[in-house]
């Protein structure tokens, strides 16, 4: 039994609807069009919302949407039939009012289908309900039994051979010299004796086990030949006397202890802060306080344009020739025609660390969106497909919800609370040292930043922590605020509860006047069930206002496993009714990958959560927002 079906444009006018069980399907298409259609994410023709599932189908070439609603707990077979004849009849009878393509044509015009769309559907329930009963296939009907049984046998017979040979071979491989230079010595007495390699024993050889052997004797003598002639080559070249000079290193000077000591001074035991040249080399988050965007550009992308500049003067004509060659037409794109380029843009995106079961979905979702869709004169299937993957993948990196923290942090300062934030992900990561990261981005914007020390099972968590608060205290010293602390560790040890630790942590806060308390919570690996419990614990009590994942940059089928089974831990083990799960995602270590910035594309698929800060570097400075253009144009750099 349906719910409804509708048909409406693109656009977003409703061009019929056939209302059933359910009362009204705006807020189950809305949903569709909010976190499908406009996200990109077509790969699939389904979607559930709620109690309900939904099955569209999108018309590209007159822009055309069309969505069947029914419960997801019936399985009704003949959906996709019936969405494919109501579409044909659909676009068959009211062709000359859609090819108007105007919103007043559409509007004035009549779409009477009722009486079409209960005939087609009674035919659909019909045909699903008299299916013909599907018989087993006999023995005689297969392919193995229209086999003689002298083929099965000559089969197993070869197979044997091919064990026995890969066991010789193995054999002859470990018993070394000795088995090479007896085999050579019954071969040289076989020839000998004028009987054939292998007859001595009494067992005649057949003509490609003779073959076989002369194979093996003579590539056996020319390995001998090509050993000799490598250890003459190395005998003869001349060894070089004396001990090897001092290495130089790049930038200058040599690899003495007084280049290489990088301690720091110490007087009387204690070390001295002398941090005026950190603090210029940090001074880099830009004007303010501000992120500045990432930038995927490298050295490499502007060598290749200078290299090609020549080239594509000299070229003209046979790129003319080239570029002609796949022109479509003003035909509509089919999917045989994007089948050859989109399985290369699909071994293109795994290449770029992108995980797999998304590439083929993005591939998928392109194909759905351009399948129909009536093509220029003068353009080609190739570049057709790349650009509505650009775009589609821009779209996946643009948010739903965008985070802004500074808005956030001072409205928590007109109600008078702190903002608190909560880190969580895998083992080694960055979580500490990029809530470092955040944390003097925090302070260089004039807010207090409360660091609390909630990995109580690391060893040195705590130590590392209070490190980065020295170093953040120096940075911001009390007497550049008119005595206020800028940056605290609240810590409690080591074996505690987490929970506990952040719920005292945020009182503290609210106390003495802290903006911002940023969390540090214990890397746990997403199958562990009793870590992911107590993180959930931790999030339920203590309902913090962004809660941030942590990924590498590294990852490429992991980044989904993770992300997935975070948000489910989440969501199974809180108490809550409904419960919290990740807001957004620091993503680490981007400086490593070059352009494999596949991780990206993963992550923020998968969970259409934002990625709100991106770490490029070691220093404090090293912090930057995604930039969703140049992520994408390094993703696509053949």
């Amino acid at each position: 039994m349906l719910d409804f079906f509708t048909i409406f444009s693109k656009g977003g006018l409703v061009l019929w609807c056939f209302q059933g069980v359910s009362d009204s399907c705006t807020g189950p298409v809305n949903a569709l069009i909010r976190s499908v259609l406009l996200q990109e994410r077509g790969g699939n023709n389904s979607f559930t919302h709620e109690a309900l599932t939904l099955k569209y189908k999108l018309d590209n070439q007159f822009e055309l949407v069309f969505v069947v609603g029914f419960q997801k707990i019936l399985t009704l077979t003949y959906v996709d039939k019936l969405i494919d004849d109501v579409h044909r009849l659909f676009r068959d009878k009211y062709r000359t009012e859609i090819q108007q393509q105007s919103a007043l044509s559409l509007l004035n015009g009549t779409f009477d289908f009722q009486n079409d769309f209960l005939r087609l559907l009674r035919d659909a329930e019909e045909s699903s309900k008299f299916r013909a009963p599907t018989t087993m296939k006999k023995f005689e009907d297969s392919e193995k039994a229209k086999k003689p049984a002298k083929s099965l046998i000559e089969n197993r017979v070869e197979k044997q051979k091919e064990k026995a040979k890969n066991s010789k071979k193995r054999g002859g491989k470990k018993e070394g010299s000795d088995s090479n230079t007896l085999a050579t010595n019954k071969a040289v007495s076989a020839e000998k004796s004028g009987l054939p390699v292998g007859a001595e024993n009494g067992v005649e050889l057949s003509k490609e086990e003779l073959v076989r052997r002369k194979r093996e004797e003579f590539m056996q003598k020319h390995a001998k030949g090509i050993e000799k002639s490598s250890k003459s080559l190395k005998s003869d070249a001349p060894k070089e006397k004396g001990k090897k000079a001092p290495r130089v290193w790049p930038l200058g000077g040599s690899a003495n202890e007084e280049v290489l000591d990088y301690s720091t001074p110490t007087t009387n035991g204690t070390p001295e802060v002398a941090l005026t040249e950190d603090i210029n080399l940090i001074r880099g988050t830009g004007p303010g306080g501000q992120l500045q965007d990432l930038d995927c550009s490298s050295d490499d992308d502007e060598a290749s344009q200078t290299t090609t500049k020549p080239s594509t003067t000299k070229g003209t004509l046979g790129g003319m020739f080239g570029m002609l060659k796949g022109l479509v037409g003003s035909k509509s794109l089919s999917r045989e025609d994007m089948e050859s380029v989109l399985e290369k843009m699909r071994d293109h995106l795994i290449a770029k660390n992108v995980a797999a079961d998304i590439a083929v979905q993005l591939c998928e979702s392109v194909a759905n969106k351009l399948e129909g869709k009536v093509m220029g004169t003068f353009s080609t299937v190739t570049s057709t497909v790349k650009q509505a993957l650009q775009e589609s993948l821009v779209q996946i990196l643009q948010p739903q919800r965008r985070v802004d923290m500074l808005r956030d942090i001072m409205d928590a300062q007109r109600r008078h609370r702190p903002y608190v934030v909560t880190f969580c992900g895998v083992n080694g990561v960055g979580k500490s040292t990029n809530l470092a990261k955040i944390s003097f981005w925090l302070l260089e914007n004039g807010f207090s930043v409360l660091i609390a020390a909630c990995d109580t099972f690391r060893a040195g968590a705590v130590e590392q922590l209070r490190t980065h608060t020295r170093r953040l205290s120096a940075l911001h010293p009390p007497e550049k605020h008119h005595g206020r602390t800028m940056v605290q560790l609240f810590e409690k040890g080591y074996g505690k509860d987490a929970a506990g630790i952040a719920m005292e942590a945020i009182a503290f806060a609210r106390n003495q006047g802290f903006d911002v308390v940023l969390v540090d919570t214990a890397g746990r690996m997403q199958d562990n069930a009793p870590l992911m419990t107590a993180l959930a614990k931790l999030i339920t009590v203590n309902t913090p206002d962004l809660v941030l994942f942590v990924g590498e940059a590294l990852v490429g089928n992991e980044a989904v496993d993770q992300l997935v089974k975070f948000n489910r831990a989440l969501a199974d083990h809180s108490m809550a009714q409904t419960p919290r799960l990740i807001d957004g995602i620091v993503l680490t270590k981007f400086d490593t990958i070059d352009d494999k910035v596949g991780a990206a594309i993963s992550m923020t698929y998968i969970t259409s959560k934002p990625i709100v800060f991106v770490g490029t570097g070691q220093t404090y400075c090293d912090l930057r927002s995604l930039n969703a253009k140049a992520v994408v144009a390094a993703l696509m750099k053949a």
